[in-house]
C-alpha cells in the first residue's frame, strides 16, 4: 500500500494544473531555407533536426537559443528502399560502423538531447540494430522517440533494455494537409493528451504546417486546457506512471 500511495503522489506532482501535457516533434529540419519559419513557432515546439544536412547545424543552434529543445532525426532504412540521405542506417553495417554512424549524426547536430527515427519501418523492426542504438544513445545521455513508422518496431523494448529513456509518436499531424485533415489530427492528439495525461504529435516544416499551427496552437490549447511541453518534459510523468503501474503490481501480488 505505501508503495502504491508513493506511485500516485510521483502521479500527481508531476500532473500539470491543465488537464493533460501535449509535445509537438517538427521532423526533417535541415535541408530547406523555409525550414527556418519553424523557428517562429513557440519555444515548446521541439525540432528534430536531419545529420550533415546544409542548413541543420545553423538551424539547431539558432532554435537552441530561441528556446527549442533539439533532437537528431536518425535516418533509418524503409521497406519502401527510399534514400536515406547522410548518417543513413542500414541492415547491411556491421557494430562498428553502425555505432560510428550514430555517433557522428550526434556529433553534426549541436545541443541535442534527443532522438527519433527518420523512416525505419525495416531497421526498427530489428532487434540488433536497435541494440547498438540503444548502446549508443545510453552512453550519451540521450532519449528515444519511437516516430512508429511500423507496428511492428523493436525500438522502445531494446531502449526498455539499456536503460534509455523512451516515449512512442501517437499522432502524425500532416500525412494530409488539407485544413479539414490539420484540425482533424490536431484534435485527436488533443484529446489523447487530455485522455492519457500526455501525447506526442509528430509534424514537419511545410509551409501549410507551420501557417496552422501559428494559427491554431495557442487557441486550441488554451481553450482545451492542454500545455505544450518540450519532448524531454514527458518523460518524468511517464516515469512516475510507470512506478504507479509497478506498485499496484505489487499490490495485487
Amino acid at each position: 500500500m505505501r508503495r502504491l500511495l508513493l506511485g500516485l503522489l510521483l502521479v500527481l506532482y508531476y500532473i500539470p494544473c491543465n488537464a493533460g501535457q501535449l509535445a509537438i516533434i517538427i521532423d526533417d529540419i535541415g535541408y530547406r531555407h523555409t525550414d527556418e519559419d519553424a523557428l517562429s513557432l513557440p519555444a515548446g515546439i521541439t525540432l528534430s533536426v536531419l545529420p550533415h544536412t546544409p542548413l541543420g547545424h545553423k538551424l539547431a543552434e539558432q532554435a537552441h537559443l530561441k528556446g527549442h529543445e533539439i533532437m537528431v532525426h536518425l535516418p533509418m532504412q524503409a521497406l519502401n528502399g527510399k534514400t536515406m540521405g547522410p548518417g543513413g542506417l542500414n541492415n547491411k553495417m556491421d557494430e562498428a560502423d553502425f555505432k560510428q554512424t550514430v555517433v557522428d549524426a550526434i556529433n553534426s547536430v549541436p545541443y541535442a538531447k534527443g532522438s527519433n527515427n527518420h523512416m525505419g519501418s525495416l531497421l526498427t523492426q530489428l532487434d540488433k540494430p536497435m541494440s547498438w542504438l540503444m548502446q549508443v544513445l545510453r552512453s550519451e545521455n540521450f532519449y528515444f522517440i519511437d516516430s512508429v513508422t511500423t507496428k511492428y518496431s523493436r525500438a522502445e523494448k531494446e531502449a526498455t533494455t539499456f536503460n534509455v529513456p523512451t516515449l512512442r509518436r501517437q499522432v502524425f499531424l500532416d500525412n494530409q494537409l488539407s485544413e479539414p485533415k490539420l484540425e482533424r489530427q490536431l484534435a485527436e492528439a488533443i484529446t489523447l493528451a487530455k485522455q492519457d495525461g500526455q501525447a506526442i504529435l509528430i509534424a514537419h516544416p511545410y509551409p501549410e504546417t507551420i501557417t496552422f499551427l501559428k494559427r491554431q496552437l495557442k487557441q486550441q490549447l488554451h481553450q482545451q486546457g492542454v500545455e505544450l511541453v518540450k519532448a524531454s518534459e514527458l518523460l518524468s510523468f511517464q516515469f512516475a506512471k510507470e512506478q504507479t503501474n509497478k506498485a499496484q503490481n505489487k499490490e495485487q501480488l
